[in-house]
C-alpha cells in the first residue's frame, strides 16, 4: 500500500506545547482512532523539538544553528501513513488541527 508523509508546519511557540491550546491537543490526540476508521495506518509519528535545538549542515559542511529556510512556520511533527491513495492521505491530513500554520501531504518514495 502506497504511504504518504503527512508533514505538520506551525508558527513556533515560545513555551512549545505549553501553549498549544487543549482543544488542539485533544484533536491531535483523537486523530489515531479517525485514521484507522478510514481504513489507513499510521507507519510512525513524530513531534519535533523546538527549532532552537536543529542544526542544518551546508553543502560546504558548514554546520549552523536553527533551520536552514527562512519561513515564519517550522516543521512541528509528521506522521508517516499507508493508505490506499493521496485522496484519503489528504482527508487524513485535514483531521489535524492547524492553529497558524498548514499541512503538507507528500507521497513517498516507492523503491
Amino acid at each position: 500500500m502506497p504511504q504518504y508523509a503527512i508533514l505538520i508546519y506551525e508558527a513556533e511557540t515560545p513555551g512549545g506545547v505549553a501553549d498549544i491550546p487543549p482543544e488542539v491537543m485533544e484533536a491531535n490526540m483523537s486523530a489515531g482512532p479517525k485514521i484507522a476508521a478510514m481504513g489507513a495506518k499510521i507507519v510512525h509519528e513524530q513531534a519535533l523539538e523546538p527549532v532552537a535545538n536543529a542544526r542544518t549542515i551546508h553543502k560546504d559542511g558548514l554546520v549552523t544553528d536553527g533551520p536552514f529556510l527562512e519561513s515564519k512556520e517550522v516543521i512541528a511533527g509528521f506522521f508517516v501513513v499507508e493508505t490506499t491513495d493521496l485522496d484519503t492521505a489528504i482527508a487524513i491530513g485535514k483531521l489535524l488541527p492547524i492553529m497558524d500554520g498548514a499541512v503538507e501531504v507528500r507521497p513517498l518514495l516507492e523503491m
